[in-house]
């Protein structure tokens, strides 16, 4: 089991779970429900796979692996198609409802009728790359103006990505705590309406909208299975990703539903500092992990609501990890299906790799032979250049 990725060391913090409602106060069946209903009807949809790695499963001595590669979605590359592409949908229909008197729906919006009032409301938002790839695709798709703000370290591959689909992207110094501040900033001074994944005191909505949005995809994994996981591995960042998925493993399989493990950067693991606090906890980004998109020093307090109640265990893993897990994927073992995935993808792959390697940590986390785990492999090659390097053998950023 160890030859498949580097010793690595990883943090791991038992959570203080406060056993509330969050999973289905903080997001409603009907928050899902109406998300479900509008994205199934747009052009392009279909479900992601949900791959079995059986040969490693095997190999680390789990009962089974399923992973949801996320890479085709749209054709945008990541799971973050589904949330904030409909959070400015939503956005839309309540500004466009507000300024015109009357209720519009969000199907009218969506096939054009009310374009002309779309493109007087410019919508903005901070991205590591891929909520502002959703963000630019839906704007352009709806009719809006888009402004999207990008830290320094954010890859020029992934600029001109959200370039070429009409947004504009404003490049800062400092991090993406920085651009989120920027981002907001100039929308109140501009009548601008930010689309983020992430909330802050009175701005909650379209967090919640994008969450619901991931619903899509945790009700396909759900309705491909016959039974519940034991566990799901879940990507930290300002968590929003493992909150809405957690949430919905939770509204569809209730008592059933799997153990939740969120799994950071070790450079940028603000939930497993949150967890060891009690209580949303902001870090300091020193150094730029490899997994861009997991790069988040400020947890949502949102979805922080719904972790601190579902999230039972909270792991960050070393730089070291990444890119040998991204090969393993595209270089698998015999008889699993090679997946192209990109670096903040694999956080949960390497993770448990890393945790079946440590007879004490497997302990702590509940695996054993008979585990069956859930894993969401968030995006897939979303920078080519990026991925080419990784699959060199070049493993630093």
């Amino acid at each position: 089991m160890t030859d498949l990725l580097p010793h690595a060391r990883i943090n791991h913090v038992a959570a203080r779970r406060s056993n509330g409602a969050a999973a289905h106060s903080v997001l409603t069946s009907e928050d899902f429900s109406t998300a479900q209903s509008e994205i199934i009807e747009w052009e392009g949809y279909a479900p992601t796979p949900l791959v079995s790695l059986s040969a490693l499963a095997n190999r680390i001595g789990v009962a089974g692996i399923l992973y949801k590669h996320e890479g085709p979605r749209f054709g945008l590359g990541s799971f973050k198609a589904l949330g904030g592409s409909y959070a400015a949908l939503r956005v839309l229909q309540r500004e466009i409802s507000s300024r015109l008197g009357q209720e519009v729906s969000l199907a009218d919006i969506r096939n054009g009728k009310y374009r002309d009032e779309s493109a007087k409301i410019t919508l903005v938002s901070a991205t590591d790359g891929n909520h502002g790839r959703s963000l630019a695709w839906g704007c352009r798709r709806f009719g809006a103006p888009c402004r999207i703000y990008i830290h320094a370290e954010v890859s020029e591959g992934r600029a001109d990505a959200m370039r070429d689909l009409g947004a504009t992207v404003i490049r800062i110094d400092g991090d993406y705590d920085d651009s989120v501040d920027l981002a907001k900033s100039e929308a109140e001074a501009n009548g601008w309406f930010v689309v983020s994944d992430t909330s802050w005191p009175g701005y909650s909505q379209p967090p919640r909208d994008v969450m619901a949005g991931y619903g899509v995809m945790t009700r396909e994994i759900c309705e491909s299975m016959a039974e519940a996981p034991s566990h799901v591995f879940l990507q930290g960042g300002v968590g929003g990703l493992a909150a809405g998925v957690a949430a919905g493993l939770r509204q569809y399989w209730r008592d059933n539903a799997p153990r939740v493990v969120i799994v950071e950067p070790e450079l940028a693991g603000c939930l497993y500092e949150s967890a060891k606090a009690g209580a949303p906890t902001s870090v300091a980004i020193e150094q730029e992990t490899l997994m861009a998109g997991l790069s988040c020093g400020e947890p949502s307090p949102l979805a922080w609501e719904i972790l601190s109640d579902e999230a039972s265990d909270f792991l960050t893993i070393p730089e070291s990890v990444v890119a040998p897990a991204v090969r393993l994927l595209a270089r698998p073992l015999p008889g699993d299906p090679e997946i192209e995935a990109g670096e903040s993808a694999v956080a949960g792959l390497a993770a448990l790799i890393a945790a079946r390697a440590d007879a004490e940590l497997s302990a702590k986390l509940g695996l054993d032979a008979q585990s069956q785990v859930l894993l969401i492999g968030s995006e897939g090659v979303t920078d080519p250049a990026i991925f080419a390097m990784i699959m060199e053998g070049r493993d630093a950023a």
